[in-house]
């Protein structure tokens, strides 16, 4: 059956997104931030609460916010002192998962030239997160407190939204988890309420590229890995 230009045009937004790891400083209008995030807006969620909220960085104010985080992180004294306030990955690691997770990593650091006894080197190039990989628009998204497990998977299809929206427009982003460590310098830069937890960061721009660590693809399983048909 011969999909049509609407469904390509679909298929191609979402097979398109990758997590792209150096912007250029293009920057990006308000009015199309603004429309990604409305589009994205019309995720599902449990009777509809709408659980989001997003914190839009630009300028001086993302130069701030990055500044403070990579201070702390830049001084091992300090980054001990912050610690995730969920934990995001399994705290007991086994297969096929730990394979995939070391095979992106490896594949990245070797892209970059990284040899796996350059500490060094692959810490400088994670601490690139906090500046959101030179991408003129950082997001910070949080959730409140009362929250359940239901309402964070909810939140998981308005952040697809936002990368797919994105990718519509011919922009990029990165997801990145990487920001829940620091989420008390978040929380007193952004005068986070009380009731609120920060769910995670992502980078949205234009892709640089030139570079090469945007020129890694990750693998995907085949559909027979992950579906299975009851008949």
């Amino acid at each position: 059956m011969m999909s049509t230009p609407e469904q390509q045009a679909v298929d191609a937004a979402i097979t398109t997104r990758r997590s792209l790891r150096a912007f250029l400083p293009t920057p990006v209008a308000r009015e199309d931030i603004e429309q990604i995030l409305q589009v994205a807006g019309r995720a599902p969620s449990g009777t509809n609460t709408q659980p989001w909220k997003v914190y839009v960085l630009q300028g001086e104010r993302k130069q701030q916010l990055s500044s403070a985080i990579l201070a702390a992180y830049n001084d091992p004294e300090q980054a001990k002192l912050h610690q995730e306030e969920y934990a995001y990955y399994p705290q007991q690691w086994v297969a096929p998962y730990i394979d995939r997770r070391r095979k992106v990593g490896w594949d990245l650091y070797a892209l970059l030239g990284l040899s796996r006894d350059n500490k060094a080197g692959m810490a400088a190039q994670h601490g690139k997160n906090y500046d959101f990989f030179g991408a003129p628009v950082g997001l910070i998204f949080t959730i409140d407190r009362i929250m359940e497990q239901g309402s964070w998977l909810d939140y998981g299809m308005f952040l697809q939204n936002i990368m797919v929206a994105a990718r519509g427009r011919g922009l990029d982003t990165c997801p990145q988890a990487a920001f829940t460590q620091y989420h008390r310098i978040i929380a007193e830069q952004l005068a986070l309420p009380l009731n609120e937890t920060v769910v995670c960061g992502m980078a949205l721009g234009v892709a640089d590229l030139s570079k090469v660590e945007n020129s890694l693809i990750t693998e995907r399983m085949a559909l027979g890995e992950f579906v299975k048909f009851v008949e």
